[in-house]
């Protein structure tokens, strides 16, 4: 749903079936306010949606949060570029944890900024080389791909419609069409938001 209550396809496309806590958030506004979270993120944070809407997703930092990691996530959002840290956030209950967040723009078809995608991962306290095993894994999981499949989800990553893709690499929309449905079988992504971090992930 977005801001207003109204069903929003194209958002719950992104997010909703995504086992990734999940946000869009909408840079047209003023303070970039969430307009959408997915089931996981409220599982995650503690809060219900309607603490959630309207929000700046800073709501979650506290007083151990690290400014200079938050500084790189504002940098990211201002180039309107993929970044990913791992930060310490706040569930609702003040319980602190530490998690790999993911922000990446998402253009639409006149290649104007429409939203920011958000998503986290908790890290276990005791997996102190997790980025290191993520990226291992997600490189794997790139590389196995084909080349073609590798292009389209470089493009995807920065946020880029089928369209836009399409153009880009010379292909027909049907065909991106067809590559992307293909890549993320692959990948197992559930959603083209997780499809967006394994390829961040991967540093593709």
């Amino acid at each position: 749903m977005d801001v207003l209550g109204r069903s929003n396809e194209k958002l719950d496309a992104l997010i909703a079936n995504s086992p990734i806590a999940s946000v869009i958030s909408d840079p047209r506004q003023s303070g970039n306010p969430i307009i959408a979270c997915n089931a996981a993120f409220l599982e995650l944070t503690g809060y219900a949606e309607h603490e959630i809407i309207g929000r700046n997703c800073k709501f979650l930092a506290g007083p151990e949060t690290e400014p200079w990691l938050t500084d790189t996530i504002s940098n990211g959002v201002q180039r309107h570029a993929p970044v990913m840290v791992e930060i310490l956030n706040y569930k609702r209950d003040g319980t602190p944890f530490r998690n790999a967040v993911l922000v990446a723009p998402l253009f639409d078809e006149e290649g104007e900024l429409e939203f920011f995608l958000g998503s986290q991962v908790e890290l276990e306290p005791s997996a102190p080389a997790s980025y290191e095993s993520r990226h291992a894994a997600a490189a794997a999981a790139v590389k196995a791909l084909s080349r073609r499949q590798r292009e389209v989800l470089a493009e995807m990553a920065l946020g880029h419609l089928n369209k836009q893709i399409a153009f880009r690499l010379g292909l027909s929309e049907q065909t991106v069409k067809m590559h992307r449905a293909l890549l993320m079988e692959r990948l197992g992504a559930a959603s083209s938001a997780d499809a967006i971090r394994i390829a961040v992930e991967a540093g593709l």
